[in-house]
């Protein structure tokens, strides 16, 4: 029994090697995908944006802003204009990321303690550019607000350290846990290069059943009296193995050469990308099961393949899609395994939290590999004739 459950793997890995386009999907597509957003990503924050600037009171008071804008972190003066007209003109052409209006006596009026309005002015065209241009002029105008305060105060005939502690008598200190320096590099490079890989491993998976159809060899199998349990058995384990192998090579240029973060043990997260391969082997069985041929196995694979990660809640939160997709992504495979990746690499929250990641996706498994056996079992595949 043994030698022959060997010679079944043996031929399934000879199939699976001569299939030259199923081999580089298998070896390059996720190590390709790996090294392309590690490129992609390879600056970690999004700095040096792009700003211009209109000065129209050109007063000591809006060259202090200018200073503070220049001074700023994230923020690259590049552009200095005489009308807004302008302006708007290089933010269309998308020369500029951010524009900042300084009105007409804004010195004045904030001599007088007046009310004054600085026009500032987001491409948000690009919403991840939008996102750090805002936060970075909101820590620019809190500055500046903060400091004219201040002054309107001591002009009030307060002391200064006195008026400096009436601003500062509630702080809010702002405290980023798991990933404090805002690195896209850590949230995107590894969940981009998975993304991929499990998109391969749908297809490869989808063969599993229908990819005996139409070999010349299938009738040696029929006659030999190997059972379709031990058959398809022998087979599934040599995909999950090659799977699971595949992504090793992506976890160690991610882990230990590009040094993202992986909160949990390794044993750990090699446990939990099992469990999902193995989900996801049964999904991609479940499919082969089920279609007529190979064609349309592939097909129906990759419809649920290329959507589950945008539906995984991972780049858009789970909590801003409506309230029935957010019961119905809970059915996908990937939105479990993703979800579990970001507490994995980033939070290690512990097995009593992560176990029922484990659960949903080992019985997704007994479900998907259910279906198709009882679906084998009714019918007459392999197809005759």
């Amino acid at each position: 029994m043994i030698r022959q459950c060997l010679v079944i793997m043996q031929r399934e890995l000879l199939y699976m090697w001569r299939d030259k386009s199923l081999r580089n999907i298998l070896l390059v597509g996720p190590l390709l995908a790996l090294l392309l957003m590690a490129g992609v990503y390879s600056s970690q924050r999004i700095e040096n944006i792009s700003t211009a600037l209109v000065d129209l009171d050109r007063s000591s008071a809006s060259r202090q802003v200018i200073t503070d804008l220049k001074n700023s972190q994230n923020l690259q003066v590049v552009a200095y204009f005489d009308t807004f007209s302008q302006l708007e003109e290089s933010i269309k052409r998308g020369e500029v990321i951010v524009g900042v209006v300084i009105p007409e006596n804004y010195g004045k009026d904030i001599a007088l303690q007046r009310q004054t309005k600085v026009a500032v002015m987001i491409d948000g065209m690009n919403m991840a550019y939008a996102t750090n241009a805002s936060s970075a002029v909101l820590t620019v105008t809190r500055t500046l607000g903060a400091q004219v305060g201040i002054q309107t105060l001591i002009a009030k005939g307060i002391q200064a350290n006195q008026a400096q502690e009436a601003y500062q008598s509630i702080a809010f200190p702002e405290e980023a846990w798991f990933n404090p320096t805002a690195n896209y590099a850590y949230f995107l490079v590894l969940a981009f290069a998975l993304n991929v890989w499990q998109q391969c491993c749908t297809l490869a998976s989808c063969m599993t059943i229908i990819g005996e159809n139409g070999r010349r060899s299938w009738y040696q199998i029929r006659t030999s009296g190997i059972s379709l349990f031990k058959l398809f058995f022998c087979k599934s384990l040599v995909h999950i193995s090659i799977l699971l192998l595949t992504v090793l090579p992506v976890y160690f240029l991610a882990f230990v050469v590009f040094k993202l973060p992986l909160a949990c043990g390794w044993s750990s997260f090699l446990l939990f990308t099992l469990i999902f391969i193995l989900a996801l082997h049964g999904l991609g069985t479940m499919m082969s099961s089920l279609s007529p041929n190979a064609v349309n196995a592939s097909r129906y694979g990759m419809i649920i393949a290329l959507p589950s990660f945008l539906l995984s809640g991972f780049t858009w939160p789970l909590q801003a899609m409506p309230l029935w997709l957010q019961h119905v992504v809970w059915f996908f495979p990937q939105t479990w395994f993703f979800q579990g990746v970001s507490f994995l690499t980033f939070k290690n929250p512990g097995w009593g939290f992560m176990s029922h990641y484990f659960l949903a996706l080992g019985l997704m498994a007994v479900l998907f590999y259910s279906v198709a056996a009882l679906r084998l079992m009714v019918s007459d595949f392999p197809h005759k004739g």
